[in-house]
């Protein structure tokens, strides 16, 4: 067994073990490349069938790329796909691009306040409708307790800080001082009803892991992530008027390995494209601490 085998294996046993421990479980799907990974030991580890639905979280300002891929990949692996979305707040233009609020604020209120609501069933959700190929609104939204995210320690400091089985309050609020140990390999999956359990697979992979796994499995990923001959491509991928892409001339994912070999990216964080992050002090552990993903 190689490395890529062993984390693989680590991985779909933590699937497997939250499925069987949590009777309302989700998993976040950022259209990333980290999370797309996830969604595909998913399908390996449910041999070829995902038993939860995924939950996006819609901002409005994605790259247009991102929506494309993600019902694209919904309408061919049969997913069910759900997404949430802050109404009044997109509605009352309380965002960044509008110039309303500061880039934090507009987080806080598209992404940590929509994920808390859809997560809890008290905000709005739409259910991809595979007959009709559209979303339609949810007509049950029960409140997911377990969900599933793309989080790797080594992306960004406040991730480091996670356990395999994270927990939350009722709200969602993460406090880092009250996370359970976890001793070789032995992981606690029973919580105290009303916790809201983060479950993170990915947890000990790398970025380099990531797309040699990619390579490795044929995972098709979004087109924003190589050189489309400008020179540049995105690194980490968000809403368009916070994401900025890095100087690169990788234009496949033979050539991205090689430049993370290399350590030709040694010196940038994976994140250095992500306004929001040197707004929150470099890092995102306030936002992550109110229910940030």
């Amino acid at each position: 067994m190689d490395h890529l085998d062993h984390l693989e294996t680590i991985s779909v046993r933590i699937l497997r073990e939250a499925y069987a421990s949590f009777k309302s479980l989700c998993m976040l799907w950022s259209i990333g490349k980290d999370s797309t990974v996830m969604l595909w030991l998913a399908r390996k580890a449910f041999f070829g069938h995902v038993p939860f639905p995924l939950v996006h979280i819609d901002t409005h300002f994605k790259i247009p790329e991102m929506i494309e891929y993600r019902d694209r990949l919904a309408a061919e692996w049969k997913l069910m796909m759900i997404y949430g979305e802050n109404t009044e707040a997109l509605a009352q233009k309380q965002t960044f691009p509008d110039k309303a609020v500061d880039r934090l604020t507009c987080c806080r209120l598209l992404k940590s306040e929509a994920l808390k609501a859809t997560l809890n069933g008290t905000g709005p959700r739409f259910r991809f409708n595979h007959d009709k190929k559209c979303y339609e609104p949810d007509p049950n939204p029960e409140p997911y307790t377990g969900v599933i995210a793309g989080v790797r320690a080594d992306e960004e400091g406040s991730r480091s800080k996670e356990r395999y089985f994270s927990p939350r309050d009722r709200e969602n609020v993460w406090d880092l001082g009250d996370q359970p140990p976890e001793f070789w390999n032995q992981f606690k999956t029973d919580f105290a009803p009303g916790t809201h359990v983060r479950i993170h697979p990915l947890l000990d992979w790398t970025e380099l892991n990531i797309w040699e796994y990619i390579k490795r499995e044929g995972i098709p990923t979004v087109s924003l992530y190589y050189n489309q001959g400008e020179g540049t491509r995105y690194r980490s991928l968000g809403c368009y008027p916070c994401t900025f892409p890095i100087e690169s001339n990788a234009r496949t994912v033979d050539e991205i390995i090689e430049e993370l070999r290399s350590g030709a990216l040694s010196n940038i964080a994976e994140r250095s494209g992500r306004a929001q992050d040197k707004d929150d002090g470099g890092g995102l552990e306030t936002l992550r601490r109110e229910g940030y993903m």
